[in-house]
């Protein structure tokens, strides 16, 4: 892989004053946030075209690699069924499909008996079948399992568009619902009204829920919530109970609210669970007469829960507490079942399972066994039972399945995902150590490599992390990182301020006027490996996406000397000129993470940091750019003009390409194997500048 004798592309400069706070910056590519100028398309597939002739000698490794990986996934595969009311629900795949295909068998038995007939529910195949891009946004099935609703998105920009079949007859109703927030619908008790959420087309954020009757015109649907704060998020569920709709809103970690109606009265009001309070977050469970809580009240900063009377539930002096706060401990979640409370947490930046039996109070933790692992609440749907379904993986453990039982306290494994090729965890290591950064903080990172790699620093490692929002990036096995390992990488997850894996004070840590702690870790995890010998800076490589792509272009405008290589997927880079920009889709929702620079003080903190605003004239490393012109989240031409603006100011002659899939959004291209091509590309990148000759 070279550049040396090609022209990069160019892009013409149409300098844009932009004034705030009377301090002026000047944009020289704002332009090319027009995806209808014909200029703009030419430039990104300049782009692709650089892309491609720079990459061309190393095409071989490229489709290598996608075999690889392609080579490791079980074509034909299904999921663990879970029983759901009379019936079992998969997902299955098969040989050759790009797409999940979800079915049902009916019957008490799980092992899919050869005399339960299996319903197909939605073939992805077919549906997506001569479609550019296609993915279905979750589905709903009526009380009386004979009317499905689902959302298909076929676009990339997370607009769907919701359908009805019925399962019986296998018709598909006339009923088209467009603009849908995929994923958020809930059907009453009474099998033909159905509830979802309205998108606004401006900035894409949730904002309505509707009222629908099967069989019924949309145009009279109706209107029975609108949030009317557009910096709040919005989902809309079914409770587990079954007698509760839901509608949450969040506002980006500072407060949330709940409006619940009882599903057998579809015509009635929505009513406030407990009304919005700035400090206050809070999440729900109902379970018989009452809720259980998980609430931050009275400082209790990693959560603690509550419960109270269904019907009491505006005031507070009714709530009384079942866990306490624990400032080691963050509470992230729980399962209810007729006989057992199941409690996730973080400790130290692991995750535990906590099993408490509701009548004799007695408890006790899972034990995983590994350094580092990732141990998750399955899918439950049902309350009387002693089964809990939980997931667990590793760095070296593939995705796995398992049935635990809460009274004999043993666990079955139900399935491990297949990896094939060989793959044997056993000739994996992984690690997982403190890093003491600049000031004082130990961040925990998680480290895998194969048996036999030398860590004398000669070994070549990427690096990865998130840092945002307060999402952890915790230790989980990925087959295509194999390929990385299996060429002597060594692969380190830095669980960086901004995440939650320490806690919440570790995401608010990370955020606001606090938003440098993510960079500073990143980096000073950086010299750790160097200096303890997992890599150097000649072969230390960084990779990070969306948020994790601001993550990136941060670290390279403040340490460019550390990388040989950084993939930055779809970056947030042109913060300040975005978070300006109220039009554009979640900019409003977003100011409690960044902060708000129409407030002078945050204007010069973002300022100090936003990507596309600091580019410097000086050398940088090889660098790798992708992004999707339909993108909904991190729009392309905040990744075009960045690119634009680092080939003009850049003094070294280190590569530099981007890469804009023309026909996808934020995630990247649909399909299990497609979007793995843009991996392969990713990868091949990084093991040339690592000089690995395949």
């Amino acid at each position: 892989m070279t550049n040396a004798g090609l022209i990069a592309p160019t892009v013409e400069v149409k300098p844009k004053e932009i004034i705030t706070h009377n301090h002026t910056r000047i944009d020289n590519y704002y332009w090319l946030n027009d995806p209808e100028n014909t200029d703009v398309i030419a430039y990104l597939n300049a782009e692709n075209q650089y892309l491609d002739t720079v990459m061309l000698p190393i095409k071989p490794l490229q489709e290598k690699l996608f075999e690889e990986m392609k080579g490791r996934i079980k074509e034909q595969d299904e999921s663990v069924p879970v029983k759901d009311g009379e019936y079992f629900y998969y997902v299955k795949y098969v040989e050759g499909g790009e797409y999940p295909v979800y079915c049902r068998k009916k019957g008490n038995v799980e092992c899919h008996p050869l005399d339960a007939a299996e319903e197909i529910l939605l073939d992805g195949n077919e549906m997506g079948k001569g479609k550019k891009y296609f993915s279905i946004g979750g589905y709903e099935i009526t009380d009386n399992d004979e009317i499905i609703a689902y959302g298909v998105d076929t676009i990339s920009r997370r607009n769907y568009t919701v359908r009805f079949k019925n399962l019986k007859t296998g018709e598909v109703y006339k009923d088209q619902i467009k603009n849908t927030e995929g994923g958020s619908y809930a059907w009453a008790a009474d099998n033909k009204t159905f509830f979802y959420i309205l998108r606004d087309q401006k900035t894409l954020l949730g904002y309505q829920v509707w009222r629908h009757v099967l069989g019924t015109d949309v145009k009279t649907d109706v209107l029975v919530y609108e949030e009317k704060d557009n910096q709040y998020y919005m989902g809309l569920y079914r409770m587990k109970s079954k007698k509760y709709i839901a509608i949450g809103s969040d506002h980006n970690g500072i407060a949330s609210e709940y409006q619940l109606l009882e599903a057998e009265n579809p015509t009635g009001e929505f009513k406030t669970f407990l009304p919005r309070e700035r400090g206050h977050e809070y999440d729900i469970e109902h379970f018989e007469d009452k809720f259980y809580v998980k609430t931050n009240i009275n400082n209790a900063f990693n959560f603690k829960l509550m419960e109270v009377n269904e019907y009491e539930t505006s005031d507070k002096s009714k709530w009384k507490t079942v866990i306490e706060h624990r400032p080691e401990v963050y509470l992230e979640g729980i399962e209810v079942f007729k006989n057992h409370l199941v409690v996730q947490e973080k400790n130290q930046g692991l995750s535990q399972l906590r099993i408490i039996n509701h009548s004799t109070k007695t408890e006790h933790y899972l034990n995983f066994g590994e350094p580092a692992y990732d141990a998750n609440i399955g899918s439950n749907p049902s309350f009387d039972t002693n089964i809990l379904r939980y997931s667990y993986t590793s760095l070296t453990t593939p995705n796995s399945t398992f049935d635990y039982d809460m009274n004999a306290q043993t666990k079955e494994l139900k399935k491990q995902q297949t990896v094939l090729g060989g793959f044997d965890k056993e000739n994996y290591v992984s690690e997982r150590v403190f890093v003491t950064v600049r000031d004082g903080a130990k961040v925990p990172v998680s480290i895998v490599y194969r048996k036999g790699t030398k860590l004398d620093g000669t070994a070549p490692l990427l690096q990865y992390s998130y840092g945002s929002y307060g999402y952890s990036t915790d230790a989980t096995f990925g087959s295509s990182r194999l390929s990385l390992l299996d060429r002597g990488f060594v692969y380190a997850i830095a669980h960086i301020r901004g995440g939650q894996e320490m806690g919440r004070e570790w995401y608010e840590n990370g955020k606001m006027f606090k938003k440098m702690n993510t960079f500073y870790d990143f980096i000073d995890c950086s010299d750790f490996l160097i200096k303890n010998k997992y890599c150097s800076s000649e072969k230390l490589f960084a990779l990070g996406g969306s948020a994790g792509g601001l993550l990136m272009g941060a670290i390279i405008n403040l340490r460019p000397d550390l990388y040989r290589g950084v993939v930055a997927a779809v970056p947030f880079v042109d913060v300040v000129t975005t978070m300006l920009d109220e039009t554009i889709p979640l900019t409003t929702g977003e100011f409690e993470e960044w902060g708000n620079p129409k407030n002078k003080d945050s204007y010069e903190y973002m300022l100090s940091y936003s990507p596309y605003d600091n580019v410097e004239a000086k050398d940088y490393p090889n660098l790798l750019v992708t992004t999707g012109l339909h993108d909904s989240q991190v729009q392309y031409f905040e990744p075009a003009k960045w690119v634009a603006k680092l080939r003009t100011m850049k003094t070294d002659n280190n590569i530099l390409l981007m890469h804009t899939n023309m026909e996808a959004g934020h995630g990247g291209a649909s399909g299990r194997f497609a979007s793995l091509k843009e991996v392969a590309m990713e990868y091949a990148f990084i093991i040339d500048l690592a000089g690995i000759i395949d």
